[in-house]
């Protein structure tokens, strides 16, 4: 869905935040990986390639979301650092509402290579020092795709409550958010991709 998303992108006409769930514990890697390489670094399964760039990112606990944003949009323009640190000032701020101290880092600090949340890379969303958002991105002729993984921290969040704290903090204070419901141009697009690409064994272990 996050695919195609980007590619109805123009169609669309409008940025569209998604927050979805995983049905299994599974894990997600960047587009460029090798699977033969983050094989060796998680149990979990499935392994999915994300049609993003970034590390490995476990899917058993965390908060995933994606935003698809049209070129006509200011937000296509900026670079991709300073995409990643508007993300995560959002995400920041979300958090903030609800009394967490959530801060972006200041500088990359890698732990273990290919791995997303081990060290973190400056403007990561950060608590007591860990890494508790991470993202990456695409960038084509329809749009710009971020998809992202909230790792909370051991507190007592409810996820509901950071969604409501996301759209509370969002980009501009006036925004009015619609909720979008997928017609069947969307839904056609999204399984065919599923099986076309993400569901086949071959795109997942091309590398």
């Amino acid at each position: 869905m996050d695919e195609a998303l980007l590619e109805a992108a123009p169609r669309l006409g409008r940025p569209v935040l998604r927050f979805y769930s995983w049905n299994e514990p599974a894990a997600s890697f960047g587009y460029f990986q090798k699977y033969a390489d983050v094989a060796k670094l998680t149990l979990l399964r499935p392994l999915v390639r994300r049609p993003t760039a970034g590390g490995l990112v476990p899917h058993d606990a965390d908060w995933t979301y994606s935003i698809a944003i049209p070129r006509n949009d200011a937000r296509y323009g900026l670079c991709a650092v300073e995409s990643y640190r508007y993300m995560h000032q959002w995400i920041a701020g979300a958090f903030v509402l609800l009394g967490v101290a959530a801060v972006l880092a200041t500088e990359r600090r890698i732990a273990a290579a290919g791995q997303c949340f081990a060290g973190h890379e400056k403007f990561d969303v950060l608590w007591q020092g860990r890494k508790i958002a991470g993202a990456a991105q695409r960038r084509t002729r329809n749009g710009l795709l971020i998809q992202g993984s909230v790792q909370p921290p051991p507190l007592a969040l409810a996820r509901p409550d950071w969604e409501r704290a996301m759209r509370e903090s969002g980009p501009a204070p006036a925004i009015r958010w619609e909720r979008l419901r997928p017609d069947s141009e969307l839904e056609t697009a999204a399984n065919r991709l599923a099986v076309e690409k993400y569901d086949r064994d071959d795109f997942n272990r091309r590398r």
